[in-house]
Order: structure tokens, then C-alpha cells, then sequence
């Protein structure tokens, strides 16, 4: 179920992304707005990432197999990167729009409908950012979450765009147009390199954050009594799945079926506290104890 959601809402960010990009069209062709076509360019991205967060979250869901014996989580990293790539090249042509907007010297004019029609184009896109973010941290989805925090950078450049167009309107300024468009494009470079660095992280196998890794060290050490202590901790991250694996030192006399219910008890606890986890534990003997880490309580 929580798939068919997750691929639900990817498919409806691509029909608020054909709405928003209609809207802010038709704001640029009644307006004559450089900044306003920049903002609609933007859009376009949005909706680019929306069908690469969809392709990502179905190619995610696939189960391990013998070529992926990990699962194919990572899929949505790099979708992530990917919005990144075309947040950029947005950029690039938010710029080019801007450098006509300079050499022609021209001014937008004035209408209230093109005016009205960007406004609820970005209204449409903050409700619809805040869900996607809140959504996609519920779920665990890099790629629902990139879309969210990408409509969201839209949506207050969006908002900047508007307060210049009517500056410009009202002061007669028609340089301030362009200049809102350069501003426009470095807000949507500056959100695109932010992305990929982020995805790169996943994708170069980041740790867990330092929550997630006490909350592992406390059920290891509260849970694994019988065992004497547990060292060399790992984890990675990818997508909604957190590996984790780590060694865990026993008595020496100790028989198998007492130390695999040991592990059975910390996966259990931690599993608990953790969702997604895959956990691997290596046990060892009380000679390979290390004196360090996590000491079993």
C-alpha cells in the first residue's frame, strides 16, 4: 500500500506541475515579464523531476535479486541527482532569458489577471512543496523529498518575482525585471547544487545521522545481555532502507542457540526504533573482545 501512495502522489505532482506551468504561462504571455518567463522555465523543471521521482520510486520498489542483492533503493538517489542536473540547466536558461531582458530594455505590462494567475500558481505549489516534504520524510523517499524542497525554492522565488513585477509596474524601473530574473536563476543554481551534494551523499554510502546512531548503541547495549560487548559499528544509508552491521563479542562457551537469540533480541529492538533497518551481526568470541565500543549494560 504504501507504494501505490508513494507512486500516487509522484504522478500527481506531474499534473500540479502541467497546472502551475499553464498558470505561470499564461501570467508571462499577458505580462510580457521576463522574470515571469523565467519563473515559468523553472517550472518546467518541476516537472521533469516529477516524472524521474515516479521512474525512481517504482525502480526502487523492486525487490533484491541476484544482480541487486541490496534492493535497488538507491534508484531515488540518483533521480535526485538528476533534478539537480536539470535545476542547473534551468538556471542557465533563467540567465539567457535575463540577458535579453538587459539588451532589449523592454517593459512588462501591466495586468491584474497575469498577476492573479503567477500568484495562485504559487500558492498551488507552497500547499503542494509542504505536503511532498512532509510526505516524503514519512515514507523515506530522497526523490519525493527533493521534489518538495525544489517546489518549495520555487515558490518563494515565485513570490520575489511578483513583489518585483509590481515594483516595476508601479516605479516604471524596467531594469528591475531582468535583474529579478538573474535573481531568480542564482536562487535555482544555488538549490540545484545543494540537491546533488545532498544525493551524492546518499550515494557515496553516508552514515546515519547521530540520533539514529544512539538510538542503535542503546537498544545494542540494553538489549544484548549475556553477550560482554559490541564494536565496530556500521551503517549506510540508502533511501528508506539503513544497513547496519556491527560485531558482537560472547563468552567463549557460550552455544550457538544462545548467542543467535542475543541477535534475534537486538535486531528485534532495534528494527523497532529503526524502519528499514537491515542488520548483520558477526559474533565472536570472548578473545576477540576489543575493550572498546558498546559495553553490553
Amino acid at each position: 500500500m504504501d507504494l501505490k501512495v508513494r507512486i500516487r502522489v509522484a504522478v500527481i505532482s506531474i499534473f500540479v506541475g502541467f497546472l502551475v506551468l499553464a498558470l505561470k504561462t499564461g501570467a508571462y504571455l499577458l505580462t510580457d515579464s521576463v522574470a515571469l518567463l523565467s519563473d515559468a522555465l523553472e517550472t518546467t523543471v518541476n516537472i521533469a523531476s516529477s516524472f524521474a521521482a515516479l521512474a525512481a520510486i517504482w525502480f526502487a520498489s523492486k525487490p533484491a535479486d541476484s544482480n541487486h542483492p541490496y534492493g535497488h533503493d538507491k534508484a531515488e538517489y540518483f533521480a535526485a541527482v538528476l533534478v539537480g542536473v536539470m535545476i542547473v540547466l534551468a538556471a542557465i536558461s533563467i540567465f539567457r532569458a535575463a540577458w535579453i531582458g538587459f539588451t532589449a530594455g523592454d517593459s512588462p505590462q501591466f495586468s491584474p489577471e497575469g498577476i492573479a494567475m503567477n500568484l495562485a500558481a504559487a500558492l498551488i505549489n507552497g500547499a503542494w512543496a509542504r505536503y511532498l516534504m512532509r510526505y516524503g520524510k514519512k515514507a523515506r523517499s530522497p526523490a519525493l523529498i527533493a521534489d518538495g524542497k525544489h517546489l518549495r525554492t520555487d515558490v518563494l522565488s515565485s513570490l520575489g518575482v511578483l513583489v518585483g513585477v509590481v515594483l516595476a509596474l508601479m516605479t516604471g524601473w524596467n531594469l528591475l525585471d531582468p535583474a529579478l530574473a538573474l535573481l531568480v536563476g542564482l536562487t535555482v543554481l544555488w538549490s540545484g547544487w545543494e540537491l546533488v551534494k545532498e544525493s551524492i551523499g546518499g550515494l557515496m554510502d553516508e552514515a546515519a545521522s547521530g540520533d539514529v546512531l544512539e538510538k542503535i548503541r542503546d537498544q545494542i547495549s540494553e538489549q544484548g545481555e549475556g553477550a560482554i560487548e559490541a564494536h565496530d559499528l556500521r551503517t549506510r544509508i540508502a533511501g528508506k532502507s539503513t544497513f547496519i552491521d556491527f560485531h558482537l563479542v560472547v563468552p567463549g562457551d557460550m552455544s550457538v542457540d544462545a548467542a543467535h537469540d542475543i541477535c534475534d533480541r537486538i535486531e528485534i529492538a532495534i528494527k523497532e526504533d529503526v524502519p528499514g533497518a537491515h542488520i548483520t551481526i558477526h559474533v565472536e568470541p570472548e578473545h576477540k573482545a576489543k575493550h572498546s565500543g558498546i559495553v553490553v549494560l
